[in-house]
């Protein structure tokens, strides 16, 4: 499988996730709106996120896939199977005890990530991380699995599985919620259940994958078993780049803790407002980023250990050029097209016209460094495929500190909407700097024609911006509230002729599509 079909197959399925995800928020918005309890469960549901992105598809994976893909390369697959059984048996002992130490000490984690909610929205929070802090358990076991699929280059299920999250959660809205307040209990519980199941689905759909392919991890249970997985050399190289990894990891989440914790004692919804931009933000950075980064790891990783130098350098050429190529004409829709998304995608039953303006502000920011975001997606895969986990952890402790700076100006003039801008700054200073050190070192080298293809982006991202202005001006966004369909499908209309005019624009300057694609 081509580069381009294996990332559009990520993508694809990334994209259905995405649409399902902004199914079960409009629902969520709708049903529940903006208050202290929904605060308490984005909260709550953020911790064991936390965990999962550090310890499960952060520092495990940038570890565990170079190490599987160099072993399978070196030893065969009969050596990788014998690697993929122990770091299988140390993982789930360690996921069951990190489990019930979760359980254990919610009230504390709760704290250290919103100290500013209300009692009522903390206490509530505490119940709801306690109950859901063991999908931290099945994502990791997901993590390992799709390392494992993506490695023998099967990506579909791995990029199929976050589709039942949501559809969990969106069952649990439709049917749990009205249950649970039948029976007295705070109908935003039943979201909790949700994200329980969606991690069993995801769980589940990985395992029949696993087992087609003989693949499918055997778990030690003696104390034996896990003294031979301790002492073995993959094992050790894999926990030796988790170490690196996971301070890296654990900056950004470290800066969204933070960042949890200031919203937490600015106005009540603040929270909510942030996370429901960040579900936005979150469409490109996926489709784009994600599925770039998942693509391109295997394939850095196989040409660093085979010394192809040629070939590890012209992957990331090929990489950032489709990251310029469709990051940034979505970025200036976020940064001139904030509210008619937000009104059209969010604003019904309980989310207020208030909710908009402030989701919107939130969105707009996150525009200024969607660029950055995504970038780091292909950026830092070409320094974890040459077992180079340092580098991009020193680089993001002194962005963090870069990123706090900014939010102590900006917060007090600016309020939530800081927190976001000031992401997007960090995250724009962390690809450059990323960038800068691939090149100084020699192992990238941008093939010629940068700075033609640059210029033809630029002047036909200029045109949407112009387009995309008029359209937000045009229509009564918030106005047509009570027309659905009519205000579903303006929005419809607008993004399918602002892609038309964009690639036309492409392609009469002089962009040859196809041959980029096809490299």
């Amino acid at each position: 499988m081509s580069l381009f079909k294996a990332a559009s197959t990520v993508s694809l399925f990334t994209l259905v996730s995405r649409v399902t995800g902004l199914i079960r928020d409009l629902l969520m918005a709708s049903v529940f709106g903006v208050s202290v309890m929904t605060d308490a469960f984005y909260v709550a549901f953020r911790i064991p996120n936390l965990f999962r992105r550090v310890l499960g598809e952060g520092a495990f994976s940038q570890a565990f896939v170079p190490v599987l893909a160099a072993c399978k390369a070196q030893q065969g697959e009969a050596g990788a199977r014998q690697l993929i059984d122990r770091v299988a048996t140390l993982l789930v002992w360690t996921l069951v005890l990190l489990c019930v130490a979760g359980v254990v000490a919610a009230p504390l984690m709760v704290w250290a990530m919103a100290s500013g909610l209300k009692p009522q929205g903390y206490n509530a929070a505490v119940i709801m991380t306690r109950w859901m802090f063991p999908y931290i358990g099945f994502m990791s076991l997901v993590a390992l699995a799709g390392g494992i699929l993506n490695t023998w280059r099967k990506f579909a299920v791995p990029a199929a599985s976050p589709v039942l999250l949501n559809v969990a959660l969106i069952g649990s809205i439709i049917l749990g919620a009205p249950w649970f307040e039948r029976h007295g209990i705070e109908p935003i519980y039943a979201q909790c259940v949700g994200v329980m199941v969606g991690g069993a689905l995801q769980l589940g759909l990985q395992l029949p994958a696993l087992l087609s392919l003989g693949l499918l991890p055997r778990i030690g249970a003696s104390a034996a078993a896990l003294r031979q997985a301790w002492a073995d050399p993959g094992t050790r190289k894999v926990l030796g780049l988790m170490l690196p990894a996971l301070l890296g990891v654990s900056v950004a989440q470290i800066s969204l803790l933070i960042n949890t914790q200031i919203a937490s004692y600015l106005a009540t919804g603040s929270v909510s407002w942030i996370t429901y931009a960040d579900r936005l933000m979150e469409f490109p950075t996926a489709l784009l980023g994600v599925a770039l980064g998942v693509v391109l790891m295997p394939e850095l990783a196989e040409a660093r250990g085979s010394q192809d130098e040629l070939r590890y350098s012209a992957t990331l050429d090929w990489g950032l050029r489709l990251v310029v190529l469709l990051s940034v004409p979505c970025a200036v829709a976020l940064l001139v097209f904030s509210q008619p998304l937000v009104a059209v995608l969010f604003h019904y039953g309980e989310f207020r016209e208030l909710d908009v303006q402030r989701t919107t502000a939130a969105l707009a920011n996150y525009g200024v460094g969607l660029l950055g975001i995504v970038a780091i997606k292909v950026l830092a895969p070409g320094f974890y495929a040459s077992h180079d986990m340092r580098t991009p952890m020193r680089i993001a402790v002194v962005v963090l500190v870069f990123t706090q700076v900014l939010n102590y100006f900006l917060v007090p003039l600016l309020q939530h909407a800081a927190l976001t801008l000031s992401i997007g700054i960090g995250a724009l200073v962390n690809a450059l700097w990323l960038l800068l050190v691939l090149v100084r070192r020699g192992s990238y080298r941008p093939a010629p024609g940068w700075p033609m293809f640059a210029l033809q982006v630029l002047v036909a991202c200029a045109l949407l911006a112009v387009f995309l202005l008029w359209a937000a001006q045009s229509v009564n966004w918030i106005g047509l509230k009570s027309h659905y369909f009519q205000r579903i499908g303006y929005l419809a209309l607008v993004l399918c002729a602002s892609a038309a005019i964009y690639f036309a624009a492409l392609r009469i300057f002089g962009l040859k599509l196809r041959q980029l694609l096809r490299r």
